[in-house]
């Protein structure tokens, strides 16, 4: 019998080796925590006179909205609705509107207005250098 729990042993640490060699490989390859792809740091996203006061624009490929609450005051925000992942497609009347289900996020903060979605629209970094708006 020792021979047959040895041997399991054996193969429990290889399988855990090998699982956890697979998961310290995937996180080196993605610094990220989410999967969804964003524009590379720095890029250019906006000028400052693309974004209307009140409103905001979408930028489906960097899956990003940009928001300008207050004249001069710019915000971003992921475009993907936390209810299903769905993307968001309007900025109207103060907030950020997804076509999906309904749900609705403030241009200020990104905080749900109208479900069902669960929890604000994450934050993203940006900077704003002169009329530049880039990702951060």
């Amino acid at each position: 019998m020792t021979d047959r729990s040895t041997r399991r042993t054996v193969i429990l640490a290889a399988g855990t080796s090998a699982l956890l060699a697979g998961c310290s490989e995937y996180g080196d390859k993605n610094s990220s925590s989410d999967e969804s792809p964003k524009a590379s740091s720095g890029q250019q996203l906006a000028t400052t006179s693309d974004i209307p006061v009140g409103g905001g624009t979408i930028f489906k490929d960097q899956k990003v909205v940009v928001t300008q609450p207050a004249k001069g005051g710019f915000k971003a925000f992921s475009a993907v609705c936390t209810h299903q992942g769905c993307l968001v497609d309007k900025v109207a009347d103060g907030t950020i509107d997804c076509p999906c289900h309904g749900s609705k996020f403030s241009v200020e903060d990104g905080a749900v207005k109208a479900g069902p979605a669960p929890r604000p629209l994450p934050a993203e970094k940006i900077t704003v250098e002169g009329n530049s708006i880039r990702l951060a």
